[in-house]
Parts: structure tokens; C-alpha cells; sequence
């Protein structure tokens, strides 16, 4: 299996980020991650923050940031990744309702905050959730998005928990985006039923449309990789193939252990594979 380079999606430890962002980057570092990817910075510096990377001699591979940011901040908020170290940038949300009302202005808004990063050599990425697997056209809202701007304006950064809840097998979907993805988030997760379900209308026997299930009538809860339902083989594999180069662990939210503790078992299972 190719040695892909394993980070952690600090989200998931934002509870002790923010209480004492220090230790937490010391405590990311003794597990063995060497990279990460922020989703805030509580309030300290580019400055400061690069200076704790340095310390523990972790690098900034990406970040989620909402693209408000950047349409509020223009140069400084792109300074700011340059500061840290951050090659790439990921869109981490965006709200439905725009997608199926403002398709055009969207499409548009992305590209203009892709030009803005480019000029601070950084790419722009998507973070998908499940409900980019809805359609418009007859086509997934993620697939759309890829087809309408070409690759050096939009990476994909695929959840492969996401991709997976909502009824898509994220090893194919994974190498469907071969060529074109670097960056991968590992998420596991367990679910008694897809909440998403297939993306497409589900029928009862009588032929009636049925309501897919949420996540909490599905039984749906995040756990450590390695410890709910993901094929890890199937997806490292294609993610061999599709020449991701970092792999990203997250976990959203723990609620049977301490995020510290959740996030050592992910690293510990990976290392159990050889990475």
C-alpha cells in the first residue's frame, strides 16, 4: 500500500484546540500525525499558530474555511494560509438552497475565491456532506460542480463517510475522481440503516414513495476508523489508484470517549495498516 501522508481535521478536536491549542498540537504530534487541517484558529495569530507548527514539527497541509471569509477579507484572509503553511483550502459547507436556486451565482462565487487563492499559490477544494448526492438535472449536485469548473478552480476533497451515507460506494466514487484529488478524508462511522438511503426515490411495496430515515431513526453515530462500517482496504486502494497523496483523518463527534483519546485509536488502527 502506497506510505500516504496521514493528517487529522483538528474539527475534530476543537473542544481542546480552543481550551489549549498547545498541548493539543503536542498530543496530534505523540500520536503520529504530521499533518493537519484547521477548521478555525481561536483567536490567535498566523503568526502564533505557525510557530506551535513549527515547534512540533507538524505542517498545515489544508484548511476548512467558509468562502465568506475571503469575500470579507480578500488578501489578508489568504495571507493568513500563507503564514501557516496551507497548500490547499476546502469549501467545508455551502447551503443546499443555493445550489438549486443560485446554481449560476454559486459556480461563480467559487471560482472568483479559486482566483483570489491562486494568486497565494493555494488550491481550492470541496468538502462534500451527503446531500450534494441529491440531484439537479438528473445529475448528483457533487458530479455538477466538477463538470461545471475544471479542476485548477475546484479540487474535490471527498468524505468518504458521506459519500457512504448517502447510498454511494466511496472506493468507486473515489476513482471516478482519479487524477483529480489529493487530499482524502477518512471518516468511519456505524448506521443500521443509510440514513440517506439510495439517492434516488425509495418505494415500498405498494409503490409509494418512502421518507428516508435521519440519522438519529437510523442509529447513525461517528467512531473511530477502524471501528464502524467502512471498507478501509477497498478505500485506500482506490485511493492508491486515484493518486491521493494525504489522507485526513476526522471523527465529528465522540460521544462514548474523549476526542483525544478517539483520535489515537484512528491513527493506531492506520498504523496497523502500515501507514
Amino acid at each position: 500500500m502506497k506510505k500516504f501522508k496521514v493528517g487529522i481535521q483538528l474539527y475534530s478536536l476543537r473542544d481542546a484546540m480552543e481550551k489549549d491549542m498547545d498541548a493539543t498540537l503536542k498530543a496530534v504530534k505523540e500520536m503520529g500525525y504530521d499533518y493537519v487541517e484547521f477548521a478555525g484558529y481561536f483567536g490567535k495569530s498566523a503568526e502564533e499558530v505557525r510557530a506551535m507548527l513549527d515547534k512540533y514539527g507538524l505542517e498545515c497541509i489544508s484548511v476548512h474555511q467558509a468562502i465568506g471569509l475571503f469575500e470579507e477579507e480578500g488578501k489578508a484572509a489568504v495571507d493568513y494560509l500563507n503564514t501557516i503553511g496551507a497548500k490547499y483550502c476546502a469549501i467545508p459547507w455551502y447551503e443546499a438552497d443555493k445550489y438549486y436556486n443560485n446554481w449560476d451565482e454559486t459556480v461563480k462565487k467559487f471560482a472568483a475565491v479559486s482566483e483570489l487563492l491562486k494568486k497565494g499559490n493555494i488550491q481550492l477544494m470541496y468538502h462534500n456532506h451527503d446531500f450534494e448526492f441529491g440531484k439537479i438535472d438528473g445529475e448528483y449536485i457533487l458530479d455538477k460542480l466538477y463538470s461545471t469548473l475544471p479542476s485548477d478552480v475546484l479540487m474535490p476533497q471527498l468524505d468518504t463517510c458521506w459519500v457512504h451515507y448517502a447510498g454511494v460506494n466511496p472506493a468507486e466514487y473515489v476513482r471516478k475522481y482519479s487524477g483529480r484529488m489529493k487530499v482524502l478524508h477518512l471518516k468511519d462511522f456505524v448506521c443500521e440503516k443509510l440514513g440517506g438511503g439510495p439517492v434516488y426515490a425509495l418505494i415500498d411495496e405498494d409503490g409509494n414513495e418512502m421518507k428516508p430515515q435521519s440519522r438519529d431513526e437510523s442509529g447513525f453515530k461517528f467512531v473511530p476508523v477502524g471501528s464502524g462500517i467502512q471498507d478501509w482496504e477497498s478505500i485506500l486502494s482506490a485511493a492508491e489508484d486515484a493518486g491521493i497523496d494525504y489522507v485526513i483523518v476526522e471523527q465529528d463527534m465522540s460521544v462514548d470517549r474523549d476526542p483525544i483519546e478517539a483520535a489515537k485509536m484512528s491513527r493506531d488502527y492506520l498504523k496497523s495498516l502500515g501507514l
